[in-house]
């Protein structure tokens, strides 16, 4: 039983499933979006045409217009790329592990956090394909029937394991996504006066009548499909971190790099869904649906999953000294405490496991502009963790002849602006067309987290 006189109310202001609908409606029903949507339409853009044109520099100069070399194969394109795969965790995290938790305060968060999901794997997918140099030859990755003779993708390969994890990660979570949103799609349809509109919600709902029937069948679907993707939260970020545990490059080879992996990627997506959420009730007024409640249960979670992170951190280290390998030692207390890269360890270190210990207090937790600055250091951390993680293994391994510096082109800076160009107008297309909230879930559990009984 949910107790609102322990964990407040969930839905505000003494809502009816008329009102509901209306409120979560509202902003695509606006015959004009308002004049900041205009300015993310054009940065983002702007951003997408940036990294247009590196992608262009890319395929036609080739990988040399990077700053990689010999000893420095992988940099800000694998970084990017496990970044975005972090933050694609949290659509999944979100929609499954709290559902089978039941905790009802998932309903005005996950269809977000979804969204968020599918536009980050979307970018993710980017890197590793351009990664390739000759984009037009990514069709060999795919295992099926050819006339080339035995020439057949490596099996054995990590590399192989990510494109099929993430391809499948994709799909399931696009999936889930839009099943949950069939409901809705049948109140827009419903609502809208445009025949256009009802023509293209009307297909998009397949029918939905909201009958007995098409509910029991509906919520066995979304068991099903949250069964299935339930997995793919733990097996894409661990067959992730195998591009680097099954390695010999002193940092890399540990077993801790799978579940520190996982941790670290629902640790990355929870942050920037609780930036995105943050966002959304601020410009579109969903105060009584996204409440200091749920802003409080997610910085909850962040504070565990930030000292599950300090301990992974201080096991690596302890790891390196007690090993008694000079490698590893030196990699780690040469290379990132101290030494050229002690920057982005302590700013890990910093944004991920010390920063996020202020939800501890109450007052903190309540004050939205904290909340929303610690997000975002949560996502500068996160990303700084890769970037240590891959920079200082390969800029200095076991030869001192192979040592190597490694900045950014302006190439690659292009292609992960650009990729956030393409987040932010996926978002952009989201908040105009699709309700930001499950209206179906919310008018779900409203008689038992509202506070009142008579709605």
């Amino acid at each position: 039983m949910y107790n609102t006189n322990v964990r407040g109310v969930l839905v505000e202001g003494d809502k009816t499933y008329s009102e509901i609908t209306a409120d979560i409606l509202r902003p695509m029903e606006q015959n004009k979006p308002p004049v900041w949507w205009f300015v993310a339409l054009g940065v983002s853009l702007l951003a997408i045409a940036f990294g247009l044109w590196a992608g262009y520099e890319t395929i036609t100069v080739g990988i040399g217009s990077w700053g990689l070399n010999n000893s420095m194969a992988w940099g800000w394109d694998i970084i990017n790329f496990v970044w975005w795969i972090g933050i694609g965790h949290a659509g999944t995290a979100f929609s499954i592990f709290l559902l089978i938790l039941r905790q009802k305060w998932r309903t005005s968060i996950n269809r977000a956090a979804e969204a968020m999901t599918v536009g980050a794997v979307l970018c993710a997918g980017i890197f590793p394909m351009i990664h390739m140099g000759r984009v037009w030859m990514a069709f060999f990755i795919f295992p099926y029937p050819n006339s080339r003779g035995p020439l057949w993708v490596n099996f054995n390969s990590p590399l192989f394991w990510d494109v099929i994890a993430i391809s499948t990660y994709l799909m399931a979570s696009a999936i889930f996504w839009y099943v949950g949103m069939i409901p809705d799609f049948a109140s827009m349809r419903d609502k809208t006066t445009s025949k256009v509109k009802k023509v293209i919600y009307g297909t998009l709902s397949f029918g939905w009548v909201g009958s007995a029937r098409g509910w029991l069948r509906y919520e066995a679907l979304s068991q099903i499909l949250g069964g299935l993707t339930a997995p793919l939260v733990i097996s894409v970020h661990s067959i992730v971190s195998m591009d680097f545990a099954t390695s010999v490059m002193p940092g890399w080879h540990t077993t801790i790099f799978p579940p520190y992996f996982v941790v670290g990627a629902i640790f990355s997506g929870f942050g920037m869904v609780l930036t995105l959420m943050i966002f959304i009730r601020k410009y579109f007024n969903f105060q009584a649906y996204v409440t200091e409640s749920h802003i409080d249960a997610i910085a909850r979670i962040l504070v565990f999953i930030s000292l599950i992170m300090g301990t992974a951190y201080a096991t690596e280290i302890f790891i390196a000294w007690y090993s008694g390998s000079e490698y590893e030692f030196y990699t780690f207390f040469k290379n990132r405490i101290t030494g050229d890269h002690m920057i982005g360890f302590y700013g890990m270190v910093f944004c991920n496991a010390l920063i996020p210990q202020l939800f501890w207090f109450k007052k903190i937790r309540r004050n939205l502009a904290i909340v929303f600055a610690i997000s975002l250091f949560i996502n500068l951390g996160m990303w700084f963790e890769r970037y240590v993680i891959i920079v200082t293994s390969l800029s200095k391994d076991f030869l001192t002849s192979s040592w190597t510096d490694y900045s950014p082109t302006v190439v690659e800076i292009g292609i992960y602006i650009g990729t956030i160009g393409i987040f932010t107008l996926f978002l952009l297309l989201f908040f105009k067309f699709i309700p930001m909230i499950a209206i179906s879930e919310v008018k779900g559990i409203i008689k038992s987290t509202s506070g009142h009984k008579d709605v």
